[in-house]
């Protein structure tokens, strides 16, 4: 029974932002017809095109495992319920279809967001005997820059298309013209966040972490000491960037040479500072699942 409800939560964690996607045509549609009925042929017909082009890329992607895939899922799928609550607002009256698209909207996006589905993702591009285990994103860019970033990339890449819809031409190639190169560089900011793994390999261990060191820290099996949760008044350093949740520690056999990323304000003609440590801390979004599968690869733990 157990192995049985492994596999059942395999599947779920694999397929299911998937499984709810594939149902927002009928979950989702009317409401968002309803939503339409009052707008211009052109209008109408545009944004139509516009949503089962999106609808059908997103599916595509979600059947793709790949880093990528995670950071363009994280954007379209809160648009999606953004989206919908839109299209709830503007209705003259609240029905069924409302309650049940943003039941569904809602669900796939917090699927989405889940840890374990993330770390099914970003394992899609693992090579070879690799896993790989997600960051959690730092404190700071939690408290509203993520948002910013977020609303700035899903604005820019719908308001030029929406305005020429509406024949706002000069709007609208104005709002293409800014907004889909934010969108690029908001994009590419995100998915920097996704590339921020801790890696258990054959060889040991590597931190790819930009935000905190220039290049990838790597720790051979050899020089490992352990791997545990870390203590409250821990001396390692700290390269957890403020992200909540439980922070691991690694304890090296013998110091090891790091370079830390700069502080931009602190930069001084792109110099590096290098340190020597024995001990780091990081916070992976599923520190549980580190230490299971660092026991089975042999590691020390705790």
């Amino acid at each position: 029974m157990h192995r049985e409800n492994l596999s059942l939560w395999a599947l779920a964690r694999r397929w299911g932002f998937a499984l709810l996607w594939a149902t927002l045509p009928f979950t989702a549609g009317p409401a968002l017809a309803d939503s339409l009925d009052s707008r211009s042929t052109l209008f109408r017909s545009a944004t139509s095109v516009g949503l089962w082009t999106v609808w059908a890329i997103t599916l595509g992607v979600a059947l793709v495992p790949r880093t990528v895939s995670l950071t363009i899922l994280r954007i379209v799928a809160p648009a999606a319920t953004a989206t919908i609550i839109w299209s709830a607002i503007v209705t003259p009256s609240l029905g069924v279809d409302d309650l049940v698209a943003l039941v569904v909207s809602a669900v796939a996006t917090a699927v989405m967001f889940a840890p374990a589905v993330g770390d099914e993702y970003v394992n899609g591009s693992s090579y070879g005997d690799e896993r790989r285990f997600p960051l959690r994103a730092p404190g700071a860019l939690l408290l509203g820059p993520i948002e910013v970033t977020w609303v700035l990339v899903v604005a820019g890449v719908v308001a030029g298309p929406l305005l020429l819809a509406a024949q706002a031409w000069i709007a609208g190639g104005i709002a293409l013209a800014v907004g889909w190169p934010v969108a690029w560089f908001g994009t590419r900011s995100l998915h920097m966040l996704a590339r921020r793994w801790l890696v258990l390999t054959p060889a040991g261990v590597v931190l790819h972490d930009q935000l905190s060191v220039v290049e990838a820290m790597l720790v051979l099996r050899r020089q490992v000491a352990a791997i545990r949760p870390a203590l409250v008044d821990s001396p390692a350093r700290d390269l957890t960037q403020g992200a909540p949740g439980l922070a691991l520690e690694l304890i090296t056999v013998d110091p090891l040479p790091i370079s830390l990323t700069p502080v931009r304000h602190l930069r001084q003609r792109g110099t590096v500072v290098s340190e020597d440590i024995t001990a780091v801390l990081f916070t992976p979004s599923r520190p549980g699942v580190v230490l299971r599968e660092a026991a089975a690869r042999r590691l020390p733990v705790g």
